[in-house]
């Protein structure tokens, strides 16, 4: 079977529903990110979840960034194989299969995993001895996105001290993301999100370093906010992902000035061809639930001004 699209093909050439790339304003939204971080001095480690192509990681590094973030050992697994060496599992890893793989990918590469309880450290150290590995962990602190991470402050350095007191782990620093902050439209309010994790951030940072404990690693941030933790002077790593791509649902956000977040350009797209025109008013193309997520709202319809899509089912789009 061959693909419904090849490079250089025109529009009405594509077989539909295709996801389709617009190259240029991908390498410019490389570009872009790789410019605005060399100004701030932060590291980038962009987030891997928006695109999960090692040839595209290596794009990003090739431009600057250190490494990138993955939140699956599986996925880590496929970076590691297609010759990315840096990657950090963003998220928790348990169960004693998924910690001997991840313990396993240490051998030929740095594969960091993220902590937020004291079980893990004795789990993921006996995984860790089995391969006769150093782990690098980050202690995950919640900010305020009411998901994954102990409290800041006194939480964190406990949980910090347990992972120097075993064999096989090291203490990297502090992972400190603010996820629902993402979404936030209004600018104040996102900054107003991002400032209190950032005061957590910092006095839990402070609280390390006052009892010997360097974070050398505070990573986070998200395409919605990098700039305001880039601007904190506390993180050190920024792990924005979604700016190669630039979803609909991230240009729905406000800028600081009150107009569109247009930072960064569309470049992912679904060529869908219409199927179907009931009336002047409405047309059904073939592209339904199965070729866009709905959790963000509807697709945006590309350069039809003044049109929406009003409805979706498995095959079809309104």
């Amino acid at each position: 079977m061959s693909p419904p699209a090849e490079n250089g093909l025109a529009l009405v050439e594509i077989d539909t529903p295709a996801l389709i790339v617009d190259l240029d304003a991908f390498e410019r939204n490389l570009d872009k990110m790789a410019a605005l971080i060399k100004e701030t001095g932060v590291k980038l480690r962009p987030h891997s979840k928006t695109h999960k192509s090692p040839w595209i990681a290596h794009q990003q590094i090739e431009r600057g960034a250190v490494g990138i973030c993955c939140q699956k050992v599986s996925e880590a697994e496929v970076m590691v194989a297609n010759g990315v060496k840096d990657v950090l599992v963003s998220n928790q890893v348990v169960g004693p299969i998924k910690l001997s793989r991840l313990a396993a990918l240490n051998v030929d590469a740095q594969v960091m995993v993220c902590i937020d309880h004291a079980d893990a450290v004795s789990e993921i150290s006996a995984a860790a001895t089995g391969h006769d590995v150093v782990i690098d962990t980050l202690v995950e602190i919640e900010v305020g996105g009411g998901r994954c991470g102990v409290e800041p402050g006194e939480q964190a350095l406990a949980l910090a001290r347990a992972v120097t007191d075993v064999q096989h782990l090291n203490f990297a620093g502090l992972q400190a993301y603010h996820g629902s902050a993402q979404h936030i439209r209004d600018h104040r309010e996102r900054q107003a999100a991002i400032t209190a994790a950032v005061r957590m951030t910092a006095e839990t940072v402070e609280l390390l370093d006052a009892n010997g404990l360097r974070c050398e690693i505070v990573g986070g941030a998200g395409t919605g906010t990098f700039e305001m933790e880039a601007s904190s002077g506390v993180y050190t790593e920024l792990q924005a992902g979604s700016y190669i791509f630039m979803d609909a649902d991230y240009a729905r956000n406000q800028s600081e000035g009150g107009g569109p977040f247009e930072t960064f350009e569309h470049a992912l797209f679904i060529c869908a061809g219409v199927m179907s025109r009931p009336n002047e008013d409405k047309a059904v193309v073939d592209a339904g639930h199965k070729a866009a997520s709905v959790d963000s709202g509807f697709p945006l319809p590309w350069s039809l001004a003044g049109s929406e899509i009003t409805g979706m089912s498995d095959e079809h789009g309104v």
